[in-house]
């Protein structure tokens, strides 16, 4: 179970486990996400590039960081909804690079509904050289902790 609402403090500062990006994640998010950009699916075509290689889609990399993160128990069966986004994208994520997050809260509102409220977590994204490599905030409505009694 994630966290309630309540327990994002300001000092919550979590530091998520690694996790490699393979050949086939690439592949098959090209297929899921129908993007076949060469970047991602074209070895000599990327060869020709600035990368000099394959690298994985940017929104791979933003699900697997927001995967990283539930898989923390931060906002499994707690999350209502995403509400809004806001990311960037600093550097390439190639194949072999295990990247991890650093989440952070950002801020906390409660919500005119008293079950609810709103949290804005900080996700910095890094590869296994400490290169940062995507940034961003998540904005996510989450359950209050239920009443005792």
């Amino acid at each position: 179970m994630g966290l309630y609402f309540e327990e994002f403090g300001e000092d919550l500062r979590v530091v998520t486990r690694g996790r490699t990006v393979g050949e086939g994640d690439i592949t098959l998010f090209s297929g899921l996400s129908g993007d076949f950009n060469p970047l991602h699916i074209d070895s000599e075509y990327c060869a020709t590039t600035p990368f000099g290689e394959r690298i994985a889609h940017g929104p791979l990399t933003l699900a697997m960081a927001i995967g990283l993160v539930s898989q923390q128990n931060l906002v499994d069966a707690t999350t209502m909804g995403l509400l809004d986004l806001h990311w960037s994208f600093a550097g390439p994520v190639r194949i072999g690079d295990t990247v991890h997050a650093v989440v952070t809260t950002v801020d906390r509102k409660p919500s005119r509904k008293p079950d609810r409220g709103v949290v804005t977590l900080r996700l910095d994204v890094f590869n296994q050289r400490g290169e940062q490599v995507q940034t961003g905030h998540l904005k996510l409505l989450m359950k209050r902790r239920p009443e005792q009694g």
